[in-house]
This record gives structure tokens, sequence and C-alpha cells, in this order.
């Protein structure tokens, strides 16, 4: 028992040093950093505008109460941006890994397989967290989003759970990376249909009775209400269970098939001898 906080505490500095890893190698690109500033103002402008245009009774119905087009556009698209970090962070990493040759080294440290993972994700999801603030702030000050009943912490408790649903996906879309030393096209594929099907511009009732069975199987579409619930609506934790209960279900199949999958990819690629091909 003495042994687990120095154990945590090692595993704590590990991710902390492979997150200074990816900082470092960011701080080169500082103007790309600048620009998703001003990427952000456009991006809260464009839906403030379109959603003056598209403004209907009809409309305002099909939304959750209390809740304008332009907010549930904005965090839409804010929040959507997690299901891309999660997909493509892994990805990424193994990517960058593989080209400037560090990928081997790294997997001979005595830093374990999750670990690594979890620490490779973890400058994508902050980078991430920066923007969606980014939307918010631009929404909350030019276009008054009305976020001052916002509950907090069913919002990061919604967003830690979409996050580690996320990971899993993009750990299973990282060992296709690794077998095939080429991106994942189902990847895109389950973007699109979580694009589709899972409330990013519309509401997910106003679809058709079979595609909304599909927007249940997704994560997206129970991240994305609960994250309206709690910003827009101020719905408090206890009445976020629903999504919370099933963004924990897909956290606790997806996280422990990733590593299973990635560890199985990994085997594979040492027994081809293709593993730092690039």
């Amino acid at each position: 028992m003495k042994g687990r906080p120095k154990q945590w505490v090692k595993i704590l500095r590990q991710m902390a040093q492979l997150f200074r890893r990816d900082l470092l190698t960011a701080r080169t690109y500082r103007i790309a950093f600048l620009l998703n500033i001003v990427n952000a103002l456009f991006g809260a402008a464009s839906f403030y505008f379109l959603s003056n245009f598209v403004a209907s009774d009809k409309l305002s119905k099909s939304l959750p109460a209390g809740t304008s087009y332009f907010g549930f556009a904005l965090t839409g698209l804010a929040f959507f941006e997690y299901l891309g970090a999660g997909l493509n962070a892994f990805d990424t990493s193994i990517e960058d890994a593989r080209r400037y040759h560090t990928l081997e080294a790294l997997l001979v440290t005595e830093v374990s397989l999750p670990v690594i993972l979890a620490g490779s994700a973890i400058y994508p999801f902050v980078l991430t967290a920066l923007s969606t603030a980014i939307y918010l702030i631009w929404g909350v000050i030019l276009f008054h989003l009305p976020l001052g009943s916002a509950d907090w912490p069913g919002a990061f408790l919604i967003l830690l759970f979409s996050i580690l649903s996320f990971a899993g996906l993009g750990i299973i879309s990282a060992s296709y990376q690794m077998l095939f030393k080429r991106g994942n096209p189902a990847k895109w594929i389950f973007l699109g249909a979580s694009a589709l099907l899972g409330g990013m511009m519309y509401p997910v009732r106003i679809l058709p009775a079979p595609l909304r069975f599909l927007a249940r199987l997704i994560p997206i579409t129970y991240s994305l209400e609960g994250v309206r619930k709690a910003l827009l609506g101020g719905v408090g934790i206890g009445r976020l269970w629903p999504q919370i209960t099933a963004l924990a279900i897909f956290a606790v199949i997806l996280l422990p098939l990733s590593f299973v999958v990635f560890a199985w990819a990994l085997r594979r690629t040492k027994i081809n001898g293709t593993l730092t091909h690039f």
C-alpha cells in the first residue's frame, strides 16, 4: 500500500513529460495559436448571423427549452471538436513518432502502454479545451451567449466521460494506423455519421425514427445533449444522469477494448518487423 502513492507520482511524472514533449513541439508553431483565436471568432460570428437568418417558430419549438439556435449551434460546433481530437490524437502521435524515429525508443522504456497512450492525448485535449473556451468567450462577449446560469460541474462531468469514450475510439483507430501505416477510413465515416446523427447542428428529435435510433448508439449524442443541458439550460448533475450513465457505459466498454486491440496491433508489428516503418 505504501508503494502506491509513489507509483502514482511516477505515472503522473511520465505523463507530464509526454505532455511537455508535445508542448515543446507546438511552441515552434506559435502563429497557429493566434490563428485559432481568429478562426474561433469567425466561427462564432458565422453561427450568430446564421441563427438570425434561420430563426422561426418551428425551429424554436424543436430546440431544448430556453435555448436559442445560436447557443445550440455554437456549443455543438465547439464540443464536437473533442470527438475529432479523440479520434485524431493517437494517430497523429504515432505518425509523428515514426517520422522523427522516436516510437521504438519510447516503447522500449519502462513507461507502460496505457501511460504512453494517455500522455500522448493530453496535449490535443488541452488544446481542444482551450479552443472551446475561446468559442464560448467570443460568444459571451460579442454575441451575448447566455451562460450565466450554466452548471459547470455538470458540464465538466459530461466532458470527462465524453473524453474517455472518444479516447477509446481514437486508440482503436490508432491500432489500424499501427498495423497498416495509413489513416483509418472508418474514422472519417464515423466522424461524418456523428456529425449527421449526433445533433451538432440540429436537434436529434427532428431526425426520422430509424436515424434517431442510430443516434442513440454513438457517444457524441449524449455528450452534446448533456453539455447543452448543463451550459444552456443550467441543469444540475442530478438531471444529467441519463447522459452521464450512457457515456460511462461507452467508456467502460471502449477503453479496455482499445487497450487490448492496441496491444495486439503492437505485437503484430513487432513480429512482422514493421514497427518503425513509415
